[in-house]
């Protein structure tokens, strides 16, 4: 088989390294893919990233199966091009990756068929925004309704702080366009659960949890980032929250897929709050989580490449998903400033150490081929990933390999998976 990956970052090469390891994927291409061609066998990048490029490339290479990354791509509507050509595609068409690409379609999707969430309105007017937040109590949740890199989430204190927020979003347009309709929600204060699941429409399967650390400092201080390491299983879902998920939040959300015809099969991503002894759904994302994508597939036993077929042929239903009995903890390497103003091209050294490394992986998030050396192409570098009997030893494991690894200003927190 031929398949196509399509994205660049530290989950494609997660999704590639899993992919490879069936024995009827003789090629993968990765559009545009990184430096991580290097590291797995018969993997080529192609330095194309438009949709109607990676369409016309999977036409003449009569690729077998096309995997996409980048939510940015979906709601730009490449399945929905891949079907007119009869291509197979896993991933959601255009109007389902809504519920990923616009916050406020997919809190209108929670509202109307029953999902846990928490209170909320849209605006796309700046002055009924400010006349709303008279009826909240802080803090209050700020959201960029449209697609912002995981940054769109601002968390004000006071009023004073959700007006700067507003001005910043709708007026100074920080997130561009992502920033036209903002949503307004209630602050829930509880600990936060990801869950990758897959589905053909007719099931949902969920994958073991996990617990994604978004802020840049120890401690959740600091900007938004797209996550700096992330530990599987995530210790606070336990078997009562477990049944709350499943009962408010996966079962209303695929009696909404039946209902709207949402005809699919791709990956949903169940972002989760436990606050006040509930579950309730923060937001849906409609692909693989990264970093989260990084920690859970090393801990999945079941070959990836049968499971993403059983869902293109609508049999998940039949699909037993078997999982390693171990805990995983990734640490994602950072270049210094990230999320802010950072370097790239500084020499990455030390990654020869994890050729044959039993005790930890390394997965490529923004590192570029230069000459006879890799080196830094973006605010996250690497990912350094252990899969141990504990989460403790995980955590313990990772830490001291990552250490083998230097680049100039690197950048990591130190707290990854510490429990209070």
């Amino acid at each position: 088989m031929k398949i196509l990956i399509v994205g660049a970052g530290g989950r494609e090469h997660a999704i590639a390294w899993k992919i490879s390891q069936n024995e009827k994927v003789n090629k993968i291409f990765a559009a545009p893919g990184n430096a991580y061609n290097k590291v797995i066998k018969n993997c080529e990048n192609i330095n194309i990233s438009a949709t109607d490029d990676i369409l016309k490339f999977a036409e003449q290479e009569k690729i077998d199966l096309t995997i996409v990354g980048s939510e940015e791509l979906l709601v730009d509507g490449i399945v929905d091009k891949f079907h007119e050509k009869g291509l197979k595609i896993f991933g959601p068409d255009k109007k389902v990756a809504m519920l990923e690409g616009s916050k406020a379609f997919a809190k209108d999707f929670m509202q109307k068929y029953g999902v846990k969430t928490a209170k909320y309105k849209s605006f796309t007017e700046k002055e009924k925004a400010i006349k709303y937040l008279e009826e909240m109590s802080y803090p209050v949740v700020i959201k960029a309704s449209g697609l912002a890199a995981g940054k769109g989430v601002i968390i004000c204190q006071n009023e004073k702080e959700a007006l700067e927020a507003l001005d910043e979003i709708m007026t100074n347009k920080i997130f561009a366009s992502a920033g036209d309709t903002v949503v307004i929600e209630e602050f829930l204060d509880g600990v936060e659960v990801s869950i990758l699941s897959i589905t053909d429409s007719k099931v949902i399967l969920p994958f073991l949890s996990a617990k994604d650390h978004k802020k840049i400092s120890e401690g959740e201080q600091g900007l938004n980032t797209g996550g700096m390491g992330v530990i599987s299983p995530n210790p606070y879902y336990t078997k009562e929250v477990e049944e709350k998920f499943v009962r408010d939040i996966l079962e209303p959300t695929l009696k909404g897929i039946k209902e709207e015809k949402f005809d699919f099969c791709g990956i949903i991503f169940f972002g989760l709050m436990i606050a006040r002894g509930e579950v309730y759904l923060l937001e849906y994302n409609m692909r693989m989580g990264d970093p989260e994508t990084q920690a859970v597939l090393p801990l999945l036993e079941s070959d990836y490449l049968e499971l993403i077929e059983a869902a293109i042929d609508r049999k998940l239903e039949n699909f037993d998903i078997k999982w390693k009995n171990s805990a995983s903890c990734c640490v994602v390497l950072a270049a210094g400033g990230y999320p802010v103003k950072y370097e790239k091209g500084n020499i990455i050294s030390g990654l020869e150490k994890f050729e044959n490394n039993r005790d930890a992986k390394v997965f490529f998030a923004g590192v570029k081929e230069s000459g006879n050396n890799f080196t830094t192409n973006g605010g996250r570098v690497l990912n350094v990933v252990s899969v141990q009997n504990s989460a403790e030893k995980a955590r313990e494991i990772a830490y001291k390999e990552l250490e083998k690894i230097q680049f100039k200003d690197k950048y990591f927190r130190k707290d990854i998976g510490l429990i209070k």
